[in-house]
């Protein structure tokens, strides 16, 4: 009834829409599944030594909806539909029903994913608020969870995020790979490609995506009332002000004094563009920076640093997305 099958590294068990004859046990080796999207194949799970594959046509004998590829070489053992279907006409009729069913929703979870990898219209956001947040705690929960720390930061298994990416969390990985190289754009993390649809994946700075998180999810449930919005505009304000204020102590209440008058005098050295003390009274409506005092040496005023060090990096993330299209 069933027979050995050596599979080499990189060689295919099966390919999608390929018509079905059998199913598999891995008996060594590792397996990706993978579906194919324009021109690349898209992994959506790896398999090792016990896993099955090739079940899903048994019932209805349709094509394969994905392709099964050896990324290290393994043995199979091979189980023919033929012989199986001989087996089980002898099955009890609750339990054929119980199988068929598992299959069924098997199909339609395949379904839904497919839909989920396919773009849509190309004026629609690709990252809208609450995507933002749940991929970027997906890219958290794995790195706590799995990743491990190294002098250049905190190494995330690409594999394994790919599979809490579409598996358990049912977002497409072709977002998450935008996202990824967004925030490496903004130098939160690095991506190198190491050939073979793998990656290492390194996170800089852990500590930023896990705070933007809980401070953007409470942001976006606040009472909009209650919400401060800093404008992609005015980001330039904030961002000056921080690159001033990291010059300076803070003292105990966390307040970084500056003076206003040197800030715009050296602005457009230092940051480029001219930086008025003026402007600066966006900090103050924010509550981040007190109301300004003229002093012989100029205008002083107090900043809190440590909320300048979140508003500047998490919008920075948020406009950033959000001007990502499908």
């Amino acid at each position: 009834m069933s027979g050995g099958k050596r599979v080499e590294k990189d060689h295919y068990l099966f390919r999608e829409g390929d018509p079905p004859d059998a199913m598999y046990v891995i008996k060594s080796g590792k397996f990706a599944v993978c579906k194919t999207k324009n021109n690349s194949e898209i992994v959506l799970a790896e398999m090792g030594p016990g896993a099955m594959v090739g079940e899903m046509a048994f019932f209805d004998n349709k094509p394969r909806s994905a392709s099964v590829k050896a990324i290290k070489e393994g043995d199979v053992i091979m189980l023919p539909y033929k012989a199986l279907h001989a087996q089980f006409a002898n099955m009890p009729e609750w339990a054929k029903a119980i199988m068929r069913t598992v299959n069924d929703h098997l199909r339609n979870a395949n379904r839904r994913i497919k839909e989920l990898e396919r773009a849509t219209t190309d004026d629609e956001e690709l990252f809208p608020p609450h995507t933002i947040t749940k991929l970027v705690s997906i890219l958290n929960l794995v790195g706590e969870r799995y990743g491990t720390s190294s002098p250049e930061g905190l190494s995330i298994p690409g594999g394994t995020l790919r599979n809490y990416t579409i598996q358990i969390f049912q977002e497409p990985t072709h977002k998450m790979q935008k996202l990824m190289s967004s925030l490496a754009e903004q130098g939160l993390m690095k991506i190198e490609e190491l050939g073979e649809g793998r990656q290492k994946i390194i996170v800089n700075q852990p500590e930023v995506l896990f705070g933007f998180v809980e401070w953007y999810n409470e942001w976006l449930f606040k009472k909009e009332a209650d919400r401060i919005l800093v404008k992609e505009e005015e980001l330039r304000v904030y961002r000056g002000a921080l690159h001033f204020a990291k010059k300076k102590l803070a003292d105990e209440k966390g307040y970084v004094r500056v003076n206003l008058t040197e800030l715009q005098n050296d602005s457009m050295r230092e940051l480029g563009y001219l930086l008025k003390v003026e402007e600066l009274q966006l900090l103050v409506a924010a509550k981040i920076m007190t109301e300004q005092m003229m002093e012989t040496k100029g205008i002083y005023a107090n900043v809190l640093i440590a909320e300048l060090e979140k508003i500047v990096p998490y919008w920075t993330i948020v406009y950033t997305l959000r001007k990502i299209r499908k």
